[in-house]
């Protein structure tokens, strides 16, 4: 097995504006694994509010590369034990946990839903994401759009906001990145009409959560709280719903584990996404069918994808009918 790897910049179509600032470009990972002819891809981008360094993760990849790569093909489950007990950050085992899976798949000739026994239909749309702006200008990019759910980006919680965005008659969650207050929250769960969102994902920074009351109106969703299997029990009390991403729990392999364990534990369970291409996205769709939610519009905010595979059109979810996760490079 072959071992390469790139960094990549992608380019957002237009300013993404978050709680956290605002992004014109992101840096991503690209990583191949290739044998016998079959390629299998993978990435993981640079999120400044993850702490992520490319550089790093670069050094601590050409430190395994032999490892890796004297390693005969096996089951991606135990490729995955040995990405285990390598020392790797999330985001990077997430990529080549991935990478692995494409590459497995296309060798054995079968899709991720054929090897993991996964139905390709009942597949849950996407929503879009709508950045921080002014409310006028939020509902106008919502009125606008062929989409049918939507993510609405939060700055601070501005109350009149919540009312004009009640009032419309669409499919809509807020998506705060940690910028509620207590109070805020508090104003939120105890607001009958806020039934009406989605989810209400992130309110508090990080570890930040015993005001949320989870029978309370709101449905709060965890996401920067949710980083792995073991946050599931810590968080059960506060929490309706969890926002899953490969990039943080580590990937394919372990995302399977963490939404069974999170559905028999009550929970919602949303499968997310970064500003990704069509390689980090490809990954994440077919997961679609086992969760309640999705949040996969990463690829269609950039314009420089350099990838095909599975994607997201209008919030469907689209499989390709190739063998692994379908990921091919554009030439």
């Amino acid at each position: 097995m072959e071992l390469r790897f790139e960094i990549k910049s992608l380019r957002l179509k237009e300013t993404f504006s978050i709680a956290y600032g605002n992004y014109n470009t992101r840096e991503s990972l690209l990583i191949e694994l290739s044998h016998h002819n079959c390629k299998g891809y993978g990435e993981c981008v640079a999120i400044d509010y993850y702490k992520i360094n490319l550089t790093m993760l670069v050094s601590k990849l050409n430190e395994i590369r032999s490892g890796i790569e004297a390693r005969k093909i096996e089951h991606p489950k135990e490729f995955y034990q040995f990405l285990s007990f390598s020392d790797l950050h999330p985001f990077l085992k997430s990529a080549l946990d991935c990478a692995y899976w494409d590459l497995f798949g296309k060798l054995e000739n079968k899709s991720f839903m054929e090897l993991n026994d996964l139905s390709s239909t009942n597949l849950v749309d996407s929503s879009i994401t709508i950045s921080v702006g002014t409310i006028g200008e939020q509902i106008e990019k919502i009125e606008k759009s062929s989409w049918n759910k939507f993510k609405v980006k939060c700055s601070g919680l501005q109350k009149d906001g919540v009312t004009r965005l009640l009032q419309l008659d669409r499919n809509i969650a807020l998506d705060s990145n940690a910028s509620f207050t207590d109070d805020d929250c508090l104003w939120l769960q105890g607001n009958s009409d806020v039934r009406k969102f989605t989810y209400l994902e992130q309110p508090r920074p990080v570890g930040h959560y015993q005001v949320l009351e989870k029978n309370a109106y709101a449905n709060w969703m965890a996401d920067e709280d949710c980083q792995e299997i073991d946050s599931l029990e810590t968080l059960i009390t506060y929490y309706k719903s969890v926002n899953i991403k490969l990039m943080k729990c580590g990937g394919l392999t372990p995302a399977l584990e963490m939404i069974r364990k999170a559905r028999s534990s009550g929970y919602k369970v949303m499968i997310g996404c970064m500003t990704e291409s069509t390689v980090g996205i490809s990954a994440g769709c077919v997961l679609t069918g086992l969760v309640d939610y999705a949040d996969l519009d990463g690829a269609n905010l950039i314009s420089n994808d350099y990838a095909t595979g599975n994607f997201v059109e209008k919030g469907t979810i689209i499989l390709s009918e190739k063998p692994g996760l379908g990921i091919e490079l554009k030439k």
